[in-house]
């Protein structure tokens, strides 16, 4: 009976080294080196395993039973780690192109529907402004808003005097009648003209007049709080008429 070497490593123990080392050097000529050299040498030591272990293990069982199926073997694995690799390679690639595409469409879509949704919108807005107000619309506009003048028996065109609702005659209000009274009757006593000077001032001592007014509203009647700012509303329109 043949005795074994107890230095001798078997073959089907050094398989798996001779697989790994083909399959990390990534078909190199050194893995595949290593792997013919080990093959090799274990089927030297062994008698190339033909009759020693009960006839050969040969094919069945997944070893090899040579030197040259033993580096068969190994450069297979390395090339079918390669494939692998770049089949999975390949899927990754394909994958980020699909996923890059469909964000563009994505972004594409939303610029799209942004526009139109902007686009309708203005559309809509357009339709319900109807259409633009000409020139001699707007002037019809600005006298119908325009506060109604002051009758003669509210503003006496000769002498310029200014018969106040009751409300404007509370003691508040002494400062800014006592400036509207000079100089709505200094305009009555130039025959209505006036200077651009005393437009102004009457437009301000108005202004402050409401303003005061307002501060006050809750001491007045709505009705009577109502009749009082429209007067002051009128008064500092006046000017803007030739007086009579």
């Amino acid at each position: 009976m043949r005795r074994s070497n107890p230095s001798v490593t078997p073959l089907f123990f050094l398989r798996p080294v001779v697989r790994f080392l083909g399959a990390t050097a990534s078909h190199s000529a050194l893995g595949l080196a290593l792997a013919v050299t080990l093959s090799g040498t274990a089927s030297a030591q062994w008698g190339g395993w033909g009759g020693g272990w009960g006839g050969g293990m040969g094919m069945g069982g997944g070893y090899a039973s040579t030197a040259g199926q033993a580096a068969a073997y190994g450069l297979s694995d390395v090339i079918r780690s390669e494939g692998y690799a770049n089949l999975q390679n390949s899927e990754a690639a394909k994958n980020w192109e699909d996923a890059k595409t469909k964000e563009i469409d994505n972004r594409d879509h939303w610029t799209n529907t942004y526009f139109d949704m902007r686009r309708t919108n203005k559309e809509a807005r357009r339709a319900e402004d109807g259409p633009a107000v000409t020139h001699d619309q707007a002037i019809r506009f600005a006298k119908a808003a325009a506060p109604p003048r002051l009758t003669s028996a509210q503003l006496d065109p000769v002498t310029g005097h200014i018969e106040y609702p009751l409300v404007l005659t509370d003691k508040d209000y002494d400062p800014y009648r006592q400036d509207l009274n000079k100089l709505f009757a200094n305009r009555a006593a130039t025959g209505g003209s006036l200077q651009y000077e005393d437009f102004q001032k009457i437009q301000g001592t108005v202004s402050k007049f409401i303003n005061a007014l307002k501060d006050n509203v809750s001491r007045y009647p709505a009705g009577d709080y109502g009749k009082a700012r429209t007067f002051l509303d009128s008064l500092g329109n006046e000017p803007r008429f030739p007086a009579g």
